[in-house]
């Protein structure tokens, strides 16, 4: 993919320029656009219309990062020596081992990969531009400096632009800027030097048109974007890596040395015991294999993918493995308000009309019908407020509805949106009236007179409707309707009105006022003499699952602050809603950004504050990054969700950044961690019980590989030291990693996990995976299963084989399937000693059983298939040894369970 150029465009910034200024210096014309020719010569020069996007790895570098681990230098360094030493099977085998974990890795990063491209593409979307004179519908990937744009209600930007033939053009910049109400454009020249919220003459790639329409022209595509500089900011910061990683490396640094030691102790050792070189690095060899766990790297890697998957179905895409527990170990969430928590969709919360003592929830008038004509409307007496607020509602609007059904969609101002919707839930079908209601003349609202009015005709008269803000709509209302009465609208009214505006406000309600008049036919809009209707409160409501979601993390002790640009007021009434605030909302303390410093100059007091509060409002993306990096210095691992650009850098800051797949941005996308292809709070929760489960199930699994492996090294050594005559071989401790301690292993990673695990408190940051009194456990395991093997060993070879020249191949039997009895008894230590034991989350894990199940067949097949029998040097076996091997591995068991019961060791 060929990435944008970095050619620069102007000498100076478009939006001070005249629109002809610039179609001069790209060779472009305003009317017809650029020629169907120019096209292929201007994409060589400025490349395609693309963000800038992390640099691809190869294939091959993927697989090649899937080596780099101190395990596995420590598997490669045993198969080079194996092959030196001409142990041409063992060294295969060891290799073999490595490569199967690198491509259970390697396919699984790849996977994920996929799925992040897949959904970049489902985010490319038409843009309309003339060419040769002709408007020409083309993929935005295409547009290229030069090109004029066709803008309209529900357009997306495609690339920046500097406007022209501007009419009543508004856009929601809110994924640029994090500012949700949308932003009135013209088409005058600007001085240049003015922040970016300030180019009113200018469109920015990202954004999109919520009413009117406009020619632009193009400017910027790709990195040369607003939206492509934080892009390409974004591909060069660090991104670390993640607590599961950290502890994972330590383990392998610990386990390393140690294995380097001991295998020294053994060379020294045998070498003391007049032992070649050759026998003395076998057994080193031997050792190393032993006490390296090679299937803990495919476990980790398999239940890593085991929770992706899960994930998956919640409709959660997560680019790298490791974030799955990361997450799981989140203690603090910060989000983003609009289209996190609430549904990014403005809807009529609530109606306050004359003779009423405070706001009426909108739902109690659905049952209300508006007349089925306009002479129905004359005549039928229902002149109340209610349905004169209904017509305002839908006539005094310019937003429409595309589609039908569950397909519909509003296009236009959110607010507009949001009346249609409320008047539609009443049963008016919003073209009808419309027809029956004729448009004569329009004044639209802008930023300085903040009202908007239509005129409409009747049979025989003219009907005005207009709504706005209610300060500059009071100073056109003389009158106002109360219980189907006009009376005159007096100063203390309009205070009294003021007043009430102020208290709906302060619920977090933007609020609308309303009024009309009657007037005789004329196509001229006179807005004095208007008679005052009432108010509406407007919501971007909660989403419905937000709630049950916070109420998860509460329980789970985890700490959630919403961080949001909007009004205070607006901030703490959306927090009571969703339970942030516990349905508090006068009493809880919220952090205004204009009072927040930066992170250098913050007090201890501050940061107290900081830590404490649930809600930070007006808030800009370099406080978010501040707030991170004080929650991270005080030692807890932080969540962070968002969608727009403005999100990105603290996305990435974060240690898990949780994208919005539908309403995000592919900036933001790309900066997260993890991306919510629903957009649903509620999937946040899922992911973080699947992460606490994951790593619940890695320490379980990681105690049980460990002990298995220590009990292994502990036999060797012993074996070695003693200068027995039989001895473990690579290829049969290989063996018994890969099958009888791998495959128990998975399955109790891919177990469901304990239920109650959600109203358990987050694991610190620094807690390893192993604690001290895992260790003490670890090693009593590992102890009891050695001493119970070489006790059936010496008692097999003493007793029952005593003087009958068959002792040291029936030994080497009884060695090696002990050792795998005992471990395959030992997974069911492995559950909870709370519950009891018939029914604990390890033996009512069916993968278990399945487990133990093709342990067994694999089993019988050694024993019984002759070439696979001379592969591991296992020889004819008999029940005398499965009798013995039976019995010492059950006594391991009942000795470790009865330890476990009394409290002896977890």
């Amino acid at each position: 993919m060929k990435e944008t150029a970095t050619v620069p465009l102007f000498p100076v910034a478009p939006h001070a320029a005249s629109p002809q200024e610039l179609a001069h210096e790209l060779q472009s014309h305003l009317q017809h656009g650029l020629a169907a020719n120019e096209i292929p010569e201007r994409q060589q020069k400025w490349g395609r219309n693309q963000l800038a996007q992390q640099k691809k790895k190869s294939l091959f570098f993927l697989f090649l990062r899937q080596f780099s681990s101190p395990i596995t230098y420590l598997l490669l360094a045993a198969a080079t020596l194996s092959f030196l030493f001409r142990e041409w099977l063992d060294g295969a085998a060891i290799l073999i081992v490595t490569f199967i974990n690198a491509g259970i890795g390697f396919f699984m990063e790849f996977n994920a990969g996929k799925s992040m491209e897949a959904l970049r593409q489902m985010a490319l979307v038409p843009a309309k531009v003339i060419r040769d004179g002709q408007v020409q519908e083309i993929s935005s990937e295409d547009v290229v400096p030069g090109d004029v744009l066709l803008l309209e209600a529900g357009d997306l930007v495609p690339a920046d632009a500097r406007l022209f033939m501007v009419v009543q053009l508004e856009i929601n910049e809110s994924a640029l800027t994090g500012e949700s109400l949308p932003v009135s454009k013209q088409e005058d020249v600007l001085s240049t030097q003015i922040p970016t919220v300030e180019k009113t003459n200018m469109v920015f790639k990202g954004s999109y048109v919520t009413k009117g329409n406009a020619h632009a022209l193009v400017t910027g595509i790709g990195s040369h974007t607003e939206l492509g500089q934080v892009a390409t900011l974004l591909q060069t910061a660090d991104q670390g890596i993640t607590p599961l990683e950290i502890k994972l490396e330590v383990f392998s640094h610990k386990l390393l040395k140690v294995t380097i030691v001991l295998c020294i102790i053994v060379i020294v050792a045998g070498l003391w015991q007049d032992r070649s070189w050759t026998d003395s690095l076998g057994t080193a060899i031997a050792l190393a294999v032993a006490a390296i766990p090679e299937g803990l790297s495919i476990v980790v890697t398999l239940a890593l993918a085991q929770g992706m998957l899960r994930m998956a179905k919640y409709q959660v895409i997560v680019k790298k493995l490791s974030a799955v527990e990361t997450l799981g170990g989140t203690n603090v969430i910060c989000t983003d308000k609009t289209g996190t928590l609430t549904k990014n969709e403005i809807e009529v919360n609530t109606l306050l009309i004359p003779g009423m003592h405070e706001p009426v929830k909108a739902e109690a008038l659905l049952h209300q019908q508006l007349p089925a004509s306009s002479s129905d409307y004359l005549h039928s007496g229902q002149d109340d407020n209610v349905h004169h607020i209904l017509r305002a509602a839908v006539l005094c609007n310019t937003a429409y509805y595309t589609g039908t059904g569950p397909q519909a969609k509003g296009v236009g101002d959110p607010v507009e949106v949001g009346l249609l919707k409320f008047a539609q839930s009443t049963g008016i079908e919003l073209e009808k009236l419309r027809q029956q209601f004729p448009k004569m003349a329009e004044e639209s609202f802008t930023s300085e007179t903040k009202v908007m009015g239509t005129l409409h005709q009747l049979p025989t008269v003219a009907i005005l409707y207009a709504k706005g803000a209610l300060e500059e709509l009071l100073l056109q209302c003389t009158q106002i309707l109360q219980d189907g009465k006009i009376s005159v609208l007096t100063p203390e009214k309009k205070t009294y009105w003021k007043e009430q505006e102020t208290n709906m406000a302060q619920q977090g309600q933007k609020v609308l006022a309303f009024a009309y008049k009657e007037t005789a036919f004329t196509h001229t809009l006179s807005m004095d003499g208007l008679i005052f209707l009432g108010l509406a409160g407007l919501l971007d409501p909660p989403r419905e699952d937000v709630k049950n979601a916070l109420a998860e993390c509460r329980s789970a002790g985890i700490c959630v602050k919403m961080i949001t640009g909007d009004h205070p007021s607006t901030a703490r009434n959306i927090a009571a809603q969703v339970g942030i605030t516990n349905g508090q909302t006068d009493s809880i303390p919220v952090v205004h950004g204009a009072q927040m410093p930066g992170y250098a100059a913050l007090t201890t007091a501050q940061k107290q504050q900081w830590l404490e509060a649930p809600i930070f409002a007006r808030v800009s993306p370099k406080q978010k990054l501040d707030l991170v990096a004080l929650l991270q210095a005080n030692q807890m691992v932080v969540g962070m969700t968002g969608d727009g650009v403005n999100d990105a850098p603290a996305l990435q800051k974060a240690d898990i950044g949780i994208a919005m797949g539908i309403r995000g941005t592919q900036v933001a996308q790309e900066a997260a961690d993890m991306v919510l292809k629903d957009d649903s709070f509620s999937s946040i929760v899922l992911a973080i019980k699947q992460g606490r489960i994951i790593f619940d199930n890695i320490r379980k699994f990681v105690v049980f590989m460990l002990s298995c492996n220590l009990s292994e090294l502990l036999v060797v050594t012993m074996i070695s030291l003693l200068a027995f005559q039989f001895q473990l071989l690579p290829i049969q401790i290989l063996f018994i990693n890969l099958i009888t301690d791998v495959l128990p292993a998975l399955a109790l990673g891919a177990g469901p996990g304990n239920p109650d695990i959600m109203l358990q408190k987050p694991r610190h940051l620094e807690e390893p995976i192993l604690q001290h009194a895992h260790w003490v456990s670890l090693v009593a395991y590992a102890a009891i299963i050695a001493m119970c093997v070489l006790g059936a060993v010496s008692f097999g070879h003493q007793i029952v084989y005593e003087n009958s020249g068959a002792e040291a191949a029936h030994a080497n039997n009884i060695l090696f399937l002990t050792l795998i009895l005992c471990q395959l008894w030992h997974v069911f230590n492995m559950g909870n000693k709370n519950i009891s034991f018939l029914k604990n989350e390890v033996v009512t894990n069916p993968y278990v059983w399945y487990a133990l199940l093709a342990c067994g067949l694999i089993l019988l097949l050694v024993f019984l298939v002759p070439p696979l029998a001379a592969a591991l040097a296992i020889s004819p076996i008999n029940l005398l040894d499965v009798g013995v091997s039976f019995a010492f591995s059950l006594l391991s068991f009942f000795l470790i369970f009865l330890l476990r019961k009394g409290n002896v060791i977890l």
